[in-house]
């Protein structure tokens, strides 16, 4: 109580000493004063898209050429080890990333390239197979983009709106057109395949360079058990806390920030016409202004184990239901019989490392989760989520500092 009043009375000598500093100003209604003269319309971008759910295939490539190559090595080749799907719901209230597995193991459809020659199909292969399929065939990453999204919507039946494919420089120009990103970073980072990366434990802020290596790497230590699906888990997390990050700059609102940001990293950027318009971005990123970190999900197409190589593995049955939400632009945690998904499980996915006996993976909706829950009309407690084998949103909390 005392505590109270002493907050009360401050509140209360704040308030007044601000409205006495207020009525010391001179103030006029400028808006109202100067509504009877022509005046220079407010520009606000313009989303071409508004009212329609849209698709759009994310997908990082490791080429080498130019600026790339003293931040990726000197591997040869041009593959796509990173591809998410990032569904953006019709009335722009929420942003759903779903991301596929590279080891997954699927039939690929016959594709086109960017100069009309067809890349064949190709079966039971690593889906990231499709990317290079693409390029090889037709010369360039536009030519692995559209044999991706042909591949994805082949395996899916939902219709891809357009495709985003970033490379190492862009990724690192985006962290640090930003300032950098803050991570949380469980336990100590050394990895000597990713430019030997060295990241204390604790809360870190990254630079673009030490943003890309933590995402790009898989082995070393402090980063789980080496499989594709942990690193995974990683660059959901590092998609959650770049989201954080543009939302506290308020980035989507400010509309000159916006274009600047984006003039900044679209440099490195390989788009779908329609979305590398002047207005078409633009409007699109402020569209979305109204999104929060726990309307924007994170997860992991549901998977199960290859018995036919415990390296890879297969999507099972309750993928259908993602695909089928996504259709229908529903939460993709809602799941089957379209029930609350705030109410429910979200759905999930597990992994299985590089090595070793394979695990599975399946939706909270479709199969028990690994530990009890409690009934539903007791509130759940509050739980870290496992990024990569869990759905979760950008408010959730995905790993522990401190």
């Amino acid at each position: 109580m005392g505590v109270t009043a002493v907050l009360a009375f401050g509140v209360g000598g704040a308030a007044a000493a601000t409205l006495r500093f207020t009525n010391n100003i001179q103030t006029v209604d400028a808006d109202a004063a100067l509504a009877v003269v022509e005046r220079p319309e407010v520009v606000v971008p313009e989303d071409p898209n508004a009212g329609t759910a849209l698709n759009i295939v994310l997908m990082g490539s490791d080429d080498r050429s130019g600026e790339n190559a003293a931040l990726g090595g000197e591997n040869e080749g041009m593959r796509s080890d990173t591809t998410m799907i990032l569904h953006i719901s019709a009335d722009r209230s929420r942003a759903e990333m779903i991301s596929i597995p590279r080891d997954s193991i699927v039939d690929t459809p016959q594709c086109p390239t960017s100069g009309g020659k067809l890349a064949p199909a190709m079966k039971n292969t690593r889906f990231n197979a499709a990317f290079a399929q693409g390029v090889m065939y037709g010369k360039d990453v536009q030519s692995g983009a559209l044999c991706t999204m042909t591949t994805i919507e082949n395996l899916t039946d939902v219709r891809m709106d357009g495709f985003v494919v970033i490379d190492f420089a862009g990724f690192k120009n985006m962290i640090d057109a930003l300032g950098g990103v803050t991570m949380c970073i469980p336990q100590d980072v050394y990895s000597p395949k990713a430019d030997h990366l060295r990241l204390a434990a604790g809360n870190q802020a990254l630079n673009g360079t030490q943003a890309l290596q933590y995402a790009r790497a898989r082995t070393g230590q402090g980063l789980g058990d080496g499989s594709d699906i942990s690193r995974i888990g990683r660059q959901q997390e590092m998609m959650a806390a770049i989201a954080r990050e543009v939302l506290s700059k308020n980035l989507l609102t400010d509309s000159p920030a916006l274009i600047s940001f984006l003039n900044a990293v679209t440099s490195s950027l390989t788009m779908s016409s329609n979305l590398s318009s002047l207005t078409g971005l633009p409007g699109l990123a402020y569209s979305l202004r109204n999104v929060r970190p726990d309307t924007i999900t994170f997860m992991t197409v549901p998977w199960g184990a290859n018995p036919a190589d415990k390296n890879t593995v297969v999507w099972t049955a309750d993928a259908d239901t993602l695909w089928d939400n996504l259709r229908n632009d529903r939460p993709i945690t809602t799941p089957v019989g379209g029930a609350d998904p705030a109410t429910d499980g979200a759905a999930g996915s597990a992994t299985t490392p590089d090595t070793g006996d394979a695990a599975s993976g399946t939706p909270t909706s479709a199969a028990p989760p690994a530990t009890p829950q409690a009934p539903v009309d007791t509130p759940a407690p509050s739980e870290t989520k496992s990024a990569g084998k869990e759905a979760f949103t950008g408010a959730d909390t995905t790993s522990v500092c401190g």
